[in-house]
């Protein structure tokens, strides 16, 4: 089950991505780092510097799934209406390249790796380097890079176990072609 998953961690002013191969059923690290967006005085140019390089970054490493972070409600709606259009640019970036996606909560990314969903960014990071044995000066001084990995090693873990039987689909060609039953059904009703 040889596979190449990358990981998200949305942000506005820094973005994310990690990407694992797996390989013999073992993952590994292939790349990590940040798009750094704050150079950006305008929210839409951020929002078009996300598409253009996570397209690149798709292009670059070809990867079979997507595993992205969920934004998560907090006190600031209008920060969370912003994260969202970030990731929502992220993923529409994969839907266009037809790259599965997998969403995952913060909680459940920081239990999977660490046993703890409290867990810090970097007891997340120090387990990330240990599980992958990354080496210090590959680690990076943004933590926004190994939560991407994160992302992509929390699904690494729950490939072999799914969530539930949910379908996941590749594109709205591909929702539109396993639900033909259903588009008839609610046109003849």
């Amino acid at each position: 089950m040889d596979k190449i998953i990358m990981g998200i961690d949305p942000g506005t002013n820094i973005m994310g991505y990690g990407v694992l191969a797996v390989k013999d059923g073992r993952p590994h690290m292939v790349t990590m780092g940040i798009i750094d967006l704050r150079k950006f005085p305008d929210a839409y140019l951020k929002l078009g510097h996300i598409f253009e390089r996570v397209t690149g970054i798709i292009q670059s490493y070809l990867p079979d799934e997507l595993a992205i972070e969920a934004p998560f409600f907090g006190k600031n709606v209008q920060s969370m209406l912003k994260l969202g259009r970030a990731q929502g640019v992220a993923i529409a970036a994969a839907i266009e390249r037809s790259v599965p996606i997998h969403e995952y909560a913060p909680m459940k990314i920081k239990m999977a790796l660490t046993g703890n969903g409290s867990a810090s960014k970097e007891q997340v990071a120090g387990m990330l380097q240990r599980l992958l044995k990354i080496p210090q000066e590959e680690m990076g001084r943004f933590m926004d890079a190994t939560d991407a990995l994160a992302a992509a090693y929390c699904h690494y873990l729950q490939m072999g176990r799914p969530e539930s039987d949910a379908p996941h689909y590749r594109g709205w060609k591909d929702f539109v072609n396993k639900n033909q039953d259903k588009v008839w059904k609610s046109k003849k009703s």
